[in-house]
Formats: C-alpha cells, structure tokens, sequence
C-alpha cells in the first residue's frame, strides 16, 4: 500500500505566508516597505500644502499642530481653514486610485479607469444636471437637489456603469470591449455635460464649470465627512473582495474552477468602484488620470500581477495632495484647479499606456 507523502508548498524567497480560516494571502516586504514611503510622502506634502496661504506656517509647526502642540491662532489656521482641503484632496485621490485599480483588475486591462470608461463623467453629468437644473419645480432633478451632489453622482455612476456593462456583455466581459464601450459611453456623457452648459444661466454654468476642472478650493469639512464616509465602508468591502480579484485574473472558466462566483463577486467589486468613483467625483470634481495613473505606478513599484489595493491608495492620496501643492505654486499669484495639474501629468501616461497596448496587440 503506497503511502502519500505530504509536501510543502515551495516559499517564494521576500514573502511571508499568512493564513486565515477560508483563504490564504502573501504578506510582502515589498508593498508595506511602498505603503510606509507613500506615507510619509503624504504627510509632508500635507504639510507643505497646509502651511502655505497668507500666514504661512512651517512644516515642523503644521506638523506640531497636528500633533495636538501650537499656539491657539495656528491651530485655528491649521485644523478649520486648511486641514480639510488637504485631507479631502488625500481621501479623494484615494477613492480614486481604489476604483481605478478594482476596475483594471477587473478587466485586466490597465485603460480600465473610472474617467477614462465613462464612470466619472456619468457622475459629473449627473451633479452637473442638478447645478443647472436643480430648481426646476417638481422635476426628479430638483428632487435630487434636495439630497445634494454625492447622492446625485452616485446615482450618475452606477447608471452608467451598469449601461457600459450591460453593452460590453457578451457572455462575459471582456476587457477590451468593456474598454471601447465605456469610450463611447463616455464620448456621449460628455457631450450631454456641454449641451447642460450651453442651456444653463450664466451663473449656473460658471459654477459647474468651475466643478468640472476638479478642484479642492474652499473645501470645508462637509466635503471630507461624504468621502471620508465612504472611504470607512467601501475600502474594507474592496479589501475582503479583493482576494478573488486573483482569480479573475485567469479569465472566468478558470476562476469558476476555483469555486469563485464571477457574476456575483465582479458585480459586487464593480458596485464598490462605482461609489467610490461617484463620491470623490461628488467631493471634488472630476480629477483627472488619478485613477488611472495610480494603480500602475503602484503595480510597478510592488511589482505585482494586478494593481494592489492598498498600495494604490496611498499613493492615489499622496499623488493628488502633491498635485495640489503644485497647482498652487507653479504660477506665483495664479491658483489652479487640480485637476488640470492632474491631466497634465496624466496625459502623457495615456498615450504611453495606447502605444503600448498597440505594440502588444500587433505582437
């Protein structure tokens, strides 16, 4: 009678194994030796951006505030004019990066990105509807205006996510197409955002142009509780999602091998990026390329077979409060919205990303 010799499963040298009851995952060095600088790059660029304005403060007393020190006057600067657009911009760029990789994951294709597939802009033509049309009595816009922006450009998010999904599904969802449907999709929103413009009041399409650039100007706390919310119960829910996320990398017959319900698991990560999207789009604006940029900067730095949750976030946050910084003193006297800065450094990623994506199509 043969006797079955149990082996170990080979240790991959840099990472350590942890298991839990009902699934197993890979500590590395690497990702917490990534999430630790983004960190501290986040802090001081928050830092930086906080002490800046007409009473500048420096960065060991901004830090010092902080830390609950400081003289009454700076801690009124620091914590209620300024610590909010900081730290709504970190929350935002967060949201952002966690949608953006969940949705490459997703498609395994890195053009997957909320504002590159129409997500961001079915939010922005849904907050935009309201600032233009929201007085209008007894309409389902000015109903939405009662509730305000976030709840309208969720709603905005997930109709369009869920008319890219329903047109990009062929007996399962494949990347490219989902990608080339939400192109058109996005053409289309984007349109109807300009046609809203052009039958608005002056007044009213200033102030959803101004919405349109992404912008973290005047933003108080009531624009971090929304994110700040959402933040707190939909990136623990992509993070317990996120283990079957490298299962779907291997395409859906295979994924389904492995016991993973494809339908309900990519629904539920596809609701998760979705509010994500919606509610940072709802905070501050569509900001651009964000999402986009990065999930891969963060795959490359850890690099890893699909973009990681964690790491992405914290570079989305540090990213974009690094954009902000610049946005405010790359013209001396001139304050731009950052999410042109945002576009700027993303445009050209793009273009890298379609070359690239050409090359291995004709590979």
């Amino acid at each position: 009678m043969s006797t079955a010799v149990r082996r170990d499963p080979p240790r991959v040298p840099g990472r350590v194994p942890f298991r839990a009851v009902g699934f197993s995952a890979v500590w590395r060095p690497r990702t917490a030796l990534v999430i630790a600088v983004g960190l501290v790059v986040l802090v001081l660029a928050m830092a930086v951006n906080i002490g800046r304005g007409e009473f500048p403060i420096s960065i060991p007393e901004v830090l010092a505030v902080l830390s609950g020190s400081g003289d009454g006057g700076q801690r009124f600067i620091v914590l209620e004019l300024r610590l909010p657009r900081s730290l709504t911009g970190a929350l935002v760029g967060a949201a952002l990066a966690v949608s953006g990789a969940i949705m490459q994951a997703i498609a395994r294709n890195p053009l997957a990105s909320p504002d590159i597939i129409g997500i961001t802009w079915g939010a922005s033509a849904a907050a935009v509807a309201v600032i233009v049309l929201g007085g209008s009595a007894g309409s389902v816009v000015g109903l939405l205006a009662t509730t305000g922006l976030p709840i309208a450009a969720l709603l905005g998010g997930l109709v369009s996510a869920a008319l890219i999904y329903g047109l990009a599904w062929r007996k399962g969802v494949q990347g490219f197409r989902l990608v080339l449907v939400g192109i058109g999709i996005n053409a289309a929103l984007v349109a109807l955002v300009n046609w809203l413009l052009i039958v608005a009041r002056i007044y009213e399409a200033a102030r959803a142009q101004v919405w349109l650039n992404g912008s973290l100007n005047a933003r108080g706390w009531e624009h971090v509780l929304p994110v700040g919310i959402a933040l707190a119960i939909l990136v623990p829910a992509a993070l317990i999602l996120g283990f079957v996320l490298g299962g779907l990398q291997f395409g859906d017959d295979t994924a389904r091998g492995l016991g993973i319900r494809v339908d309900l698991a990519r629904t539920l990560l596809l609701l998760v990026a979705v509010g994500l999207a919606a509610i940072a789009t709802a905070s501050a604006g569509p900001i651009a390329f964000v999402a986009l940029v990065s999930p891969q900067i963060a795959q490359r730095l850890v690099r890893s077979a699909r973009p990681p949750l964690g790491a992405s976030l914290v570079i989305g946050a540090a990213l974009t409060v690094v954009a902000d910084v610049v946005a405010r003193t790359a013209f001396a006297g001139v304050e731009l919205p950052v999410g042109i800065v945002t576009a700027v450094l993303g445009a050209p990623y793009l273009l890298h990303l379609l070359v690239r994506q050409g090359r291995e199509a004709r590979a």
